[in-house]
């Protein structure tokens, strides 16, 4: 049962991976793993098989919900906008009362306002520079290259929590092309037999994957440092790109389109659904490795 809840809580948090103003290590933190998972990866090749076996089930949830998010997700958002981002929202501010438990006790003073307030701003401003998508990648050199650096920045949202990933891409404009075209294309390309459809995604999707283990590596060993040294200061500026992430999700006005009375409650009672899930998902949370 526990590593069937753990691959529910990798799903969330692979969901909130492919969804632009959702942040994985939001959830990470709403589900009470956040300490742990930074404490796994950090010590994975010093404690191989005991981090391994902490991070597989996470991995799996995590696999299957990018690879079905990628198709259902595209729906969701497109038949269901509003309801299916307030459900996210939900999942958000479910994280709340167990960052504030983090922060308890812990020194803040006047650095802690300034990073919540600086990295509230941030999170917010790169929605409102948000481009236009990237409509096609053409495969060559420039672009292996351009993946690597896209997968290390994005790798920010698999462990700061309030950041990302699919949010930077769409910002940088190349969310389509990665999130909802090359995924679903790889998998239609590898089961209809088109191999060149399933190369040119592939060769997309391959160097992202590694500039983003590559980066989750650095930026978990820096979350480490921070915890220990600035704990409570830390979790400001976290808290500030958590409470931005709801901002960002309602300043798209494309997710009112259609909207009714029916949607307003739909949306209402999503949003309820998704505190509770956080919530509940969060109950007991594990805490890390000393």
């Amino acid at each position: 049962m526990k590593w069937f809840l753990d691959v529910l809580r990798g799903m969330v948090i692979g969901l909130a991976n492919v969804i632009p103003g959702v942040s994985g290590g939001t959830m990470m933190v709403s589900m009470g793993i956040y300490d742990k998972l930074i404490w796994s990866i950090n010590n994975l090749f010093k404690k191989f098989k005991e981090c391994f076996r902490i991070l597989l089930p996470y991995l799996v949830g995590m696999l299957l919900a990018i690879v079905l998010g990628s198709f259902a997700l595209k729906a969701a958002f497109k038949n269901y906008p509003l309801p299916t981002n307030t459900l996210f929202i939900g999942l958000i501010l479910g994280s709340l009362p167990f960052i504030l438990k983090e922060m308890k006790g812990e020194k803040i003073g006047w650095q802690g306002v300034l990073a919540f307030v600086l990295l509230f701003a941030l999170v917010v401003f790169l929605k409102a520079i948000e481009a236009n998508n990237v409509t096609k990648i053409s495969l060559n050199i420039g672009t292996v290259l351009l993946m690597l650096v896209l997968g290390a920045i994005c790798s920010a949202a698999m462990v700061i929590p309030g950041v990302s990933g699919s949010m930077i891409l769409k910002t940088l404009g190349y969310y389509e092309p990665v999130v909802t075209e090359a995924i679903p294309g790889l998998i239609r390309g590898v089961s209809s037999g088109d191999w060149s459809s399933a190369l040119q995604s592939l060769g997309i999707l391959l160097p992202f994957g590694i500039g983003i283990v590559a980066g989750i590596f650095g930026i978990a060993k820096l979350i480490e440092v921070l915890m220990k040294k600035w704990k409570g200061r830390t979790y400001c500026g976290i808290l500030g790109m958590v409470l931005a992430s709801p901002v960002v999700i309602l300043m798209d006005t494309s997710i009112y389109e259609g909207f009714n009375w029916i949607i307003c409650a739909v949306s209402v009672i999503a949003l309820a659904l998704g505190v509770l899930i956080a919530m509940k998902l969060g109950d007991k949370p594990e805490s890390a490795k000393e």
